[in-house]
């Protein structure tokens, strides 16, 4: 059945959910409504646009603030009421001003089936900067992370730079322990640099995925 013969299922209220996907890396964005003009706009615009429910008004995602979507490609779901919007993001999706609007992480542990938490080292890395993203949106008392935010870029790179210095001297002989916790320092720091700087833990995976291609 081709695009534009399937019949969207839109709710009581005119409205079908569009889940929003970077369409390099495959992260969730954000989830919003549309009606038939905002779906009909985005086609016609290649540009998402929504339909806000607590304004009551059509919505063309980064008219003001400049992070508007491309749309790459549009589905559907298997009974027709649901979309999926694969976009070229031009900037943070969520109005924090974070990459995606899923960016907290529920608490508690989940066990795969081979022991262990679900997940690897990457899931490391976005919860320890989503932790950075937290101590930056409400700094803490006495927290390194919050004070070093406040010192400012040239504080942070200075940080960097020591950092990626403590890396070299580890590996000319200080053995395989210390390289490895002097490369999570320097991890840690440069992830301190992505937040100060509004960026995103996705956006060095998306340019590292480019690349691979």
């Amino acid at each position: 059945m081709r695009a534009e013969e399937i019949r969207i299922r839109f709710d009581e209220k005119g409205l079908v959910p569009a889940v929003v996907q970077d369409s390099v890396t495959g992260e969730v964005l954000m989830v919003a409504w549309m009606n038939e003009e905002a779906l009909q706009l985005t086609r016609e615009t290649g540009q998402a646009h929504f339909w806000s429910r607590s304004r009551q008004e059509l919505w063309h995602k980064g008219a003001t603030s400049g992070n508007t979507m491309q749309v790459r490609d549009m589905q559907v779901d298997c009974d027709a009421d649901t979309l999926l919007l694969q976009v070229n993001p031009a900037g943070p999706a969520c109005h924090t001003g974070n990459r995606s609007c899923f960016f907290q992480r529920v608490q508690g542990s989940f066990e795969s089936p081979m022991g262990g938490d679900a997940g690897g080292g990457g899931d490391v890395l976005h919860a320890l900067f989503a932790t950075i993203l937290e101590r930056q949106a409400d700094p803490r008392p006495g927290s390194y992370t919050a004070h070093l935010l406040e010192t400012g870029e040239d504080e942070i790179l200075k940080k960097v730079g020591e950092e990626a210095m403590e890396v070299i001297l580890a590996a000319k002989g200080q053995g395989d322990a210390r390289i490895t916790a002097e490369v999570a320092d320097l991890l840690y720091h440069l992830l301190v640099l992505l937040a100060f700087r509004r960026l995103d833990l996705a956006d060095v995976e998306a340019e590292l995925a480019r690349r691979r291609r």
